[in-house]
């Protein structure tokens, strides 16, 4: 076990995964309730009762101990989790969970639940007394007939069916069918899916809808089913691979970014199905780096508990349905172990990430990548997600630019520029104090490195956005209709401050900072604004407590204008990609303009 809690070192062979499952339940032990049917992590600030939320840290677990199990790992402590599965779904044990409803988080924990039984029987279902299997299934059996939401989630009845199957308790087949054949209604083509009937596109299609497609395509019963399945997920990952540094570093972006290494899961799963959609040594590399890059993060709390946050634990930035048992979703990542020895995926020595091309344009998603610095830097440019009903959904999804290195700002109010928080992002105010950004776009279009937006954060306000893809540099282009006086302002990446920065210059048009923490530049190509420096609130952004932001100021009065400005992210000063004395040259704006079909003009 590592002392200093840090997930261990995984490197090429499955004893190391092994030992970071081990490693990460190790903290749990000690928590279960008295009856075994609970994990008490700590107070829950969920949307959904305290039951559902101590169900949640009982289950998640299960996604990397029933891999363990089913690849012949070997655990202590079965008898915890086998115990607390009698007790929870025993209506007459005061630990009972209650059972699943319409909509429930009970739902969500079913699918955990469902895969334990499907690859590790032996550990949580053979040893149960009669009287105990009939409670477990008749649980898990209700499960099935409640309404899931209409999206991701469908699978989740699926899973426990895969489960019930494999210990011979009957349940509703066509029911499940039926789920399936909807969830294939989401297909968009070209691998990607749409988690249910909104716009959002982000690591629910790889660590979700595919995720779950692959195990049913390997335990499922259903082959033409599965082959579409696989095939899908080998188109998908011509894609993904796009997300990740050279590093093994993935762009944060969307919702639920407390499961931090459930983003790699999908190329376990790939692994478990049997999908050579990459060379397996490729496949290997790209799950392993991401698994070691996490480890290095300080994403554990003194006892080792996973914590509520992204890069660090920052509960200001979790959803309204994270509980201190959700980030062991991440467990997810472990699925390989389930698989011998002997499969390829594990024989195969792992690869470095292959040489990718610069820009990655992928308008099912409505995003551009950008592959900077020899795929060291992955910027993620944005223009048609939004989710208005997730916390800071804005923040989430529609800013402008999402950075591997930078990553992202969330907000802590909207009353100063501080408090917003506004890194790649226009935002505006009528007033100086309230400022309202990119929200809801709409009207997108991707296509060879461009992305075009439209959106109206007043009635009488309509901005016409183009993002385009210049690696390193990325340029924004708006043309504004306002009908009111506005003051605007255009943040760049956020830069950790924790280090004092060895290069500043901010004037008419341009806002530089260098430090040893990274270098931003953010020039007005039109030269109409001016360059500040915004300090913004601690706790806001997902990879750095402190930050700055390099931000261009500027007024506008009611008319129609045009605000064009190019920005690049790099490492600090002695990189290699920009010498120590001189700043990087911005595009030219005839060199954008050309690309722009019709280019705005003023």
């Amino acid at each position: 076990m590592d002392t200093d809690h840090r997930a261990g070192q995984p490197g090429s062979d499955r004893d190391d995964l092994r030992h970071q499952v081990l490693d990460l339940v190790a903290p749990l032990i000690s928590r279960f309730s008295p009856g075994r049917g609970r994990l008490r992590l700590g107070v829950s600030t969920a949307h959904y009762d305290k039951e559902s939320a101590e169900l949640e840290a009982f289950a998640r677990p299960l996604w990397g101990l029933a891999p363990l199990a089913a690849g012949g790992g070997a655990f202590d402590h079965w008898e915890l989790w086998r115990d607390g599965l009698a007790a929870g779904t025993d209506p007459e044990h005061p630990d009972y969970w209650g059972a699943a409803f319409d909509r429930s988080q009970r739902l969500v924990e079913t699918a955990a639940l469902g895969l334990t039984l499907a690859l590790a029987p032996e550990q949580i279902w053979d040893p149960l007394t009669g009287r105990q299997r009939d409670t477990v299934a008749a649980w898990l059996r209700h499960s099935v007939t409640v309404e899931p939401n209409e999206n991701n989630w469908l699978f989740f009845p699926v899973m426990v069916g895969l489960g019930l199957d494999r210990v011979g308790v009957s349940h509703d087949h066509d029911a499940n069918r039926a789920r399936l054949d909807r969830l294939e209604e989401f297909d968009l083509g070209r691998g990607w899916y749409t988690d249910g009937p909104k716009w959002q596109r982000d690591y629910y299609i790889p660590f979700a809808m595919h995720y779950y497609g692959l195990i049913y395509a390997a335990l499922g019963d259903d082959p033409a089913r599965a082959e579409r399945f696989r095939e899908r997920a080998a188109a998908f990952a011509q894609d993904f691979q796009h997300w990740f540094t050279s590093e093994g570093v993935a762009v944060p972006f969307g919702r639920s970014l407390t499961y931090r290494f459930a983003q790699s899961a999908f190329w376990g799963a790939l692994a478990f199905a049997g999908v050579e959609a990459l060379p397996w040594e490729v496949i290997k590399g790209h799950l392993l780096r991401n698994l070691r890059w996490w480890a290095r993060q300080p994403i554990r709390d003194a006892s080792g508990l996973l914590t509520i946050g992204y890069g660090y634990p920052q509960p200001h930035m979790a959803e309204q349905y994270n509980a201190p048992g959700s980030p062991y979703w991440a467990m997810k990542a472990f699925l390989p172990l389930a698989l011998p020895a002997e499969h390829p995926f594990w024989t195969a020595k792992e690869a470095d990430a292959p040489p990718l091309p610069e820009v990655s344009t992928q308008p099912e998603a409505g995003v551009a990548l950008l592959r900077c610095e020899e795929g060291r830097h992955v910027v993620l440019l944005s223009a048609g997600q939004h989710a208005p009903w997730a916390r800071h959904g804005a923040a989430k999804y529609a800013k402008f630019a999402y950075s591997t290195r930078f990553g992202f700002s969330v907000p802590a109010g909207t009353l100063k520029l501080e408090q917003g928080a506004f890194d790649s992002t226009l935002a505006l105010s009528e007033d100086g104090e309230h400022w309202r950004p990119c929200e809801q776009p709409h009207d997108v279009s991707a296509s060879d490195g461009v992305l075009y937006s439209r959106w109206t954060p007043w009635d009488d306000v309509e901005i016409e956005t183009w993002l385009v893809a210049r690696p390193p540099w990325h340029v924004r282009v708006h043309r504004i209709r306002n009908g009111r006086a506005l003051r605007t302002a255009e943040g760049g990446f956020a830069i950790d401050r924790d280090q004092p920065p060895t290069r500043v210059d901010t004037g008419p048009g341009r806002v530089r900072l260098d430090s040893p923490n990274g270098m931003c530049v953010i020039e007005d190509l039109h030269g109409r604004r001016e360059g500040e420096l915004v300090v913004a609130l601690p706790g806001t952004n997902v990879f750095a407590p402190r930050t700055t932001i390099p931000t261009l100021m500027g007024d506008l009065p009611p008319g129609e204008h045009l605000l064009v400005c190019a920005v690049i992210g790099l490492e600090g000063r002695g990189s290699a990609s920009v010498g120590s004395d001189e700043w990087p040259e911005p595009p030219a704006w005839d060199s954008i303009e050309s690309m722009l079909n019709p280019a705005p003009t003023p």
